[in-house]
């Protein structure tokens, strides 16, 4: 398992962002300050603005992962 913060494609991109859109939907807080009131443009932002990690994982056991800083960890299966 590795955490990640750039993105191999455009497609893996769109996938972290919405899985964050629906995290901030169901209340969580934004990561980063914004005139938006949409979770997918501040979804967006937070990712240009490196505050969102995701962690691509290869074998079926899931760990919580260890990440330093203020970015939120995406897990994709």
């Amino acid at each position: 398992m590795t955490i990640e913060t750039g993105f191999d494609s455009n497609y893996r991109k769109v996938l972290v962002a919405a899985r964050r859109a629906r995290q901030l939907q169901s209340g969580s807080q934004a990561l980063i300050a914004t005139r938006s009131n949409k979770a997918c443009r501040i979804a967006q932002e937070e990712i240009d603005a490196g505050k969102i990690a995701y962690v691509k994982n290869n074998d079926a056991t899931v760990t919580k992962p260890l990440i330093e800083g203020p970015a939120i960890p995406i897990l994709l299966g």
